[in-house]
C-alpha cells in the first residue's frame, strides 16, 4: 500500500473519519471534547467495546467499509 511505504519508520499523526485509514496504526487515540478518551491498537479498542467500537459498527452499516472481518 502506498500509504504504508510513505510512513514506514516515521512518526505520523493521522486524523481520519474513515476508520480503515487507522486500522493498521500502532496506536489509535479516540478524542472526545478535546480529551483522549481511549487509546490502543484497533483490536484492543474493539475489545474495550467503547466509543471506537461504536464508530466501527456505525461505519459497518455503510456500504463502503472494509471492517467486516474485524468484528
Amino acid at each position: 500500500d502506498a500509504m504504508d511505504s510513505l510512513v514506514k519508520g516515521r512518526t505520523v499523526l493521522v486524523i481520519a473519519h474513515r476508520l480503515s485509514t487507522v486500522k493498521s496504526a500502532d496506536t489509535v487515540a479516540v478524542i472526545s471534547n478535546g480529551e483522549v478518551v481511549e487509546s490502543g491498537t484497533h483490536d484492543e479498542l474493539l475489545i474495550k467495546n467503547g466509543i471506537y467500537t461504536a464508530l466501527v459498527r456505525r461505519q459497518l452499516q455503510s456500504p463502503n467499509t472494509d471492517f467486516s472481518s474485524s468484528i
